[in-house]
């Protein structure tokens, strides 16, 4: 069944002992640059560096004790990858982690460091689909999908919840969309919280079948998407596909070059860490800024998981 505010709610006081109520910044600058008010809920210092925490803890805390006896299991890119690990070792049990081979090491090393198993694969969601299936069925343990699970989306709905408590209404909510645990979550908990305010999903060019699926109504797969967002590079699924439909008010893909200059400006300005993924909304903010001129925006920066020797200003030279 669908989260309701109750399973937000429930879900935020589930895992508020192993999570941080992350800060809302605001930049003046920024605020100057882009003609409107900005409030950034900052992920980037949540546990593990990412959104993901909030999901893997729900997810993993929710499970009876006879479903973790043999472990969990997941495949990932990085940050769901680090979350469930670090939340299977709270609970005590083992996590086994499926990660494309292309993941960044600062992400797989930091999965090692919470005890996490690491199973690597080819980039592809086939791949990452399969080995998780030949892991699960080797160790017995409980699947934990990164974002096709309600738990999971209630999770990380409790990010959106909390920044409509502490900035109040906003006008616009815009969050990076990649399997769509995240703006599934932000899109209910602004549907229930703030009904007025518009919900807007950001994604690179590049890997854009969340904004095809939402045009045409059917979902399309991701298929060799070409980002430097590699936290945005799986398909929408089953369950997170329907709530984008019918609560999000529209997508907006963004070029590589814009993603670039939105995640240097906050590395900048506001003197924060964001990953790849994290400077999506922005980026579409900058490429669309009449449209959200004297507005009120709020926006969800995902993570700050970036290996510093691969910088994309850097090996974009």
């Amino acid at each position: 069944m669908l989260p309701a505010l109750s399973d937000i709610q429930s879900a935020h006081l589930r895992i508020s002992p192993y999570i941080h109520w992350t800060p809302v910044l605001t930049s003046r600058q920024l605020n100057l640059i882009y003609g409107c008010e900005l409030f950034f809920k900052c992920e980037n210092f949540q546990k593990v560096g990412a959104f993901k925490s909030r999901g893997a803890c729900n997810a993993v805390f929710s499970l009876r004790d006879e479903e973790v006896t043999k472990g969990v299991a997941t495949h990932s890119s990085g940050n769901h990858a680090q979350a469930l690990a670090r939340a299977a070792a709270i609970r005590g049990c083992k996590a086994y982690i499926v990660m494309p081979e292309t993941s960044p090491k600062v992400k797989s090393d930091a999965v090692k460091g919470y005890g996490g198993e690491i199973t690597f694969c080819k980039p592809t969601l086939e791949a990452r689909e399969s080995t998780l299936a030949e892991v699960i069925n080797r160790t017995g343990a409980t699947e934990i999908h990164p974002y096709n699970d309600y738990r999971i989306i209630a999770g990380q709905a409790t990010a959106a919840m909390e920044l409509l408590q502490e900035a109040g209404e906003l006008d616009v909510i815009i969050a990076p969309i990649g399997g769509g645990g995240l703006m599934s979550g932000t899109a209910l908990a602004t549907s229930y919280l703030s009904p007025r305010t518009q919900i807007i999903a950001a994604e690179p060019a590049g890997a854009d079948d969340a904004y095809r699926s939402f045009t045409t109504g059917q979902l399309v797969p991701s298929v060799n998407p070409k980002t430097i967002c590699d936290g945005l590079l799986t398909s929408l699924g089953t369950l997170t596909f329907p709530i984008i439909i019918n609560k999000v008010h529209r997508i907006i893909t963004v070029s590589e070059e814009s993603v670039i200059r939105a995640m240097m400006l906050t590395w900048e300005r506001m003197k924060i860490i964001i990953e790849p993924s994290s400077a999506v909304p922005l980026a579409a903010l900058m490429e669309n800024r009449e449209e959200f001129a004297g507005k009120k925006i709020g926006i969800i920066i995902s993570g700050g998981n970036v290996s510093l020797d691969k910088l994309p200003w850097i090996t974009k030279q």
